[in-house]
């Protein structure tokens, strides 16, 4: 869904590797070069998931960017990104359009106007932080995994 760079779904092929998994498609995207990822992981993953059994959701549709959005909420709760950076990357990709991430898009525009209200960073943030807990306990398998671009 555009949020991590190729060679970083190579090195974590590699990874499942060395974890124990092993197919003939991991084998074959772990042993892509930084070269070949940015072409190749666009070919081949779709094939590695399935026979890891992971539900493949195609760039763009809604449910790959409702599995984009849950990830990117898991990540900030992780402490990899701040509120402030959370919601607007929500934005910036989803604007208001996502009805799962709406309320994140709203947050967002009110980063951009504390200073000129009652509210704190504080409190804007601990709203970001309620909201990404609920993106995080969503169900993670889409209904319709297959379902077109919008």
């Amino acid at each position: 869904m555009g949020e991590i760079r190729a060679s970083d779904v190579v090195n974590a092929a590699c990874d499942a590797l060395v974890a124990g998994l092993d197919t003939p498609g991991l084998r074959m995207l772990a042993a892509c070069t930084r070269a070949e990822a940015d072409y190749a992981v666009h070919d081949l993953l779709p094939a590695v998931l399935d026979e890891l059994g992971i539900t493949f959701c195609p760039t763009g549709s809604e449910t790959g960017q409702e599995a984009a959005a849950r990830a990117l909420a898991r990540r900030m709760l992780a402490g990899e990104l701040t509120p402030r950076e959370f919601t607007f990357r929500i934005h910036q990709r989803h604007g208001h359009e996502l009805p799962l991430t709406e309320r994140l898009a709203e947050l967002d525009d009110e980063y951009d106007i504390l200073e000129y209200g009652d509210r704190t960073s504080d409190q804007a943030d601990a709203d970001v932080t309620a909201e990404a807990c609920r993106l995080a306990a969503h169900p993670t398998v889409p209904v319709n995994p297959t379902d077109s671009p919008s």
